[in-house]
């Protein structure tokens, strides 16, 4: 590759400004035709690097669940309470229908999905919060990730092991509640004390972070969640060291039975009463069912099963897709003849911002950013068509991405 087939000319050893589709996106640091980039520690995949954890009591259907999300890694489904020990990690290909047709219009060499890590954590029992279970395992597992998909089962089935009775959704979310309410009320009262000897020299900082520590210790007390205390953004920072498990945003998965796969069931239906004031989604899937479909190789094969089951897409992908939202995550494309390429920012991020998730040079020699609506560049086809319509924009280091927006950036380190 040389630069001359990109038609710009650039002084020996300095890196020229271009725009990041075209060289740069499926670009490696060992890659001659960009000798910039060569011992690059710093070229990124796309990846925010934010993990959801799937969570639940012992044999609700996690593991089922993770085999169906993850191509990378496959949990293996027992039955038997501790099946899961290490927490095993995927990065699960996010599904937007919007690259697909990008690429339609672009005929790419390559299509590069965004994607999101999926963590299988073992089942959690009552008493974990004080040791049962490995529970100070598991709960360490789930402090480190930045959202929990519980699943919950919301089905009978006597072939397979429930030491909790008979089959109660909303008793099931209670005990995981409580389990992660108890180790939080254990971290807010340690800091709590501390917190009280400091504000007896009168510092104005220290009470106010008192004043919000108490708030917390006692809407635990009460037996609900942080993340429905309302705090502000300034609030959080007196617990931000705590990374307090019921502060975590979840969605819940209600497993049901085949028959009830499309409309719920009295379980699914309870479940969906008893979350309703947090404002929680929940979703309704037949984890083994989304399993066989994630397995089947032949596309063939998966749309005549999906037909079957009078399926327009596998519940998984509505899921994949509510765990992007809950992440706060959001996508931008670049779309060039190398590749279409779907990339992850956290909403509100600038454009500097973005851009830094192509290469930290992005974002350090940030210039300004061309970007298309995707909806232009779908009812214009192309970006000369929509350069010619007035469609695509310049905009600078305050540009605010949305979500969807097709960009180019240029820059010079």
């Amino acid at each position: 590759m040389n630069w001359e087939d990109r038609n710009f000319i650039h002084p020996p050893g300095r890196m020229p400004p271009y725009w990041c589709h075209r060289p740069v996106a499926s670009a490696s640091a060992d890659d001659p035709g960009f000798p910039y980039l060569r011992g690059a520690k710093n070229v990124n995949t796309g990846s925010m690097g934010l993990q959801a954890g799937i969570v639940g009591l012992p044999n609700v259907g996690k593991s089922t669940l993770f085999n169906a999300v993850s191509s990378s890694a496959k949990a293996q489904a027992s039955n038997y309470r501790f099946c899961t020990i290490e927490p095993n990690v995927g990065l699960v290909n996010v599904p937007d229908e919007r690259i697909d047709k990008l690429a339609e219009l672009v005929k790419p060499n390559r299509t590069v999905p965004t994607q999101i890590e999926i963590v299988d954590i073992a089942g959690l029992v009552k008493g974990a919060s004080k040791g049962e279970g490995l529970g100070n395992k598991f709960l360490a597992n789930i402090r480190e990730v930045d959202a929990i998909v519980h699943v919950i089962r919301c089905f009978e089935d006597e072939n397979i092991l429930r030491d909790e009775g008979p089959i109660n959704p909303v008793g099931d979310k209670d005990i995981i509640d409580t389990e992660l309410q108890l180790k939080d009320l254990d971290s807010v009262e340690k800091k709590l004390q501390r917190a009280e000897k400091m504000a007896k020299t009168g510092d104005a900082k220290t009470k106010a972070e008192l004043e919000i520590l108490k708030r917390c210790h006692a809407h635990l007390e009460q037996g609900k969640n942080i993340r429905e205390l309302g705090l502000s953004k300034e609030d959080r920072t007196a617990i931000a060291d705590l990374f307090l498990l019921t502060e975590k945003p979840v969605l819940y998965v209600a497993n049901v039975d085949e028959p009830s796969m499309h409309t719920g069931n009295k379980f699914s239906e309870a479940l969906k009463a008893a979350v309703a004031k947090e404002g929680a989604e929940v979703i309704v899937m037949n984890n083994s069912i989304e399993q066989q479909i994630a397995e089947m190789e032949d596309p063939d094969d998966r749309a005549l099963f999906m037909e079957e089951y009078k399926m327009k897409e596998p519940a998984l992908n509505k899921l994949i897709r509510a765990t992007y939202k809950l992440l706060k995550l959001q996508t931008y494309f670049t779309a060039g003849v190398q590749e279409v390429r779907a990339w992850t920012i956290l909403e509100g991020w600038k454009a500097p911002q973005a851009a830094s998730v192509i290469h930290t040079d992005f974002e350090k020699g940030f210039i300004k950013a061309e970007v298309i609506a995707y909806e232009d560049f779908i009812h214009y086809g192309s970006e000369a068509a929509c350069r010619d319509a007035g469609k695509l924009r310049i905009e600078g280091k305050e540009y605010l991405v949305k979500d969807g927006d097709v960009m180019h950036f240029r820059f010079n380190v």
